[in-house]
């Protein structure tokens, strides 16, 4: 009735009139996205396919795209303003705003979030390295410089490009370090940059991306020097911190 002419959109006054006539039960959060959707085109109109998809918690690719510019004016306060949260949804919020370039997004997020699944693949990553780490330091008695230990180059785990030949060792030897320094450090920025990049994005995008570097590293390796062994996962770091350096730029400048 409202759309005579079956546009597929209606004026957001006529929405907000629509709301309020026949008190329909819905969310707050998502009211106020709908109606900033709305007052981001030009002719002010609600979208009826927009409506639908977040009423239902999906996400198509034209409401993707509409959130994507960030120009729009929320109609309530900043996510930043919200108070009465606990830990963990302060930790949700933390990373909408590390990771996320613009307001709307970030409120997507927050209240779309949830724990499942969980960012378990740079949890289990960094679980393995110190493990892998604590066996060799035991079975060795040698926690600094582990690589000058002849039984230590004997593992199958760490790759040289001598060793080519064995495929499995351009991944495996991101398990492998060379003391505390280089695990410790490595851990920190796997659990610091990896586990909120992979909350927003996933742990196959994550995965890919932390993989990728590894075998990047491995592969410099073969081509610069042909006598390095090469031990550690800087490989996959760097590739984090790079992910996390685009997700920096972009914050910069969805706030301008």
């Amino acid at each position: 009735q409202l759309d005579p002419e079956n546009t597929g959109f209606i004026g957001v006054e006529t929405f907000a009139s629509l709301v309020h006539s026949h008190e329909l039960p819905l969310d707050p959060a998502k009211l106020d996205m709908l109606v900033a959707l709305a007052q981001g085109n030009d002719e002010g109109q609600v979208c009826y396919q927009e409506l639908v998809d977040l009423i239902s918690s999906k996400r198509s690719s034209s409401f993707k795209r509409a959130i994507a510019n960030g120009q729009r004016a929320l109609p309530r306060d900043v996510l930043l303003d919200e108070t009465g949260l606990g830990i963990y949804k302060r930790f949700v919020r933390y990373v909408a705003y590390e990771i996320l370039p613009c307001e709307m997004d970030r409120r997507w997020y927050f209240y779309q979030h949830r724990t499942c699944p969980p960012p378990v693949f740079m949890a289990a990553v960094t679980l393995t390295q110190i493990i892998v780490f604590l066996c060799y330091g035991a079975r060795l008695n040698k926690w600094v410089l582990q690589t000058y230990h002849p039984e230590y180059m004997k593992s199958p785990l760490v790759y040289h490009p001598g060793h080519r030949a064995r495929a499995w060792r351009f991944l495996t030897y991101m398990f492998m370090h060379v003391g505390l320094e280089q695990l410790g450090f490595n851990a920190l920025l796997q659990l610091m940059i990896g586990v909120p990049l992979e909350m927003v994005h996933g742990i196959l995008r994550i995965s890919f991306l932390y993989l990728a570097g590894v075998l990047a590293g491995s592969l410099t390796v073969s081509i610069t020097d042909m006598r390095a062994p090469l031990v550690g996962g800087s490989g996959g770091v760097y590739a984090l911190c790079s992910a996390h350096l685009a997700n920096v730029v972009m914050v910069s400048q969805g706030t301008r």
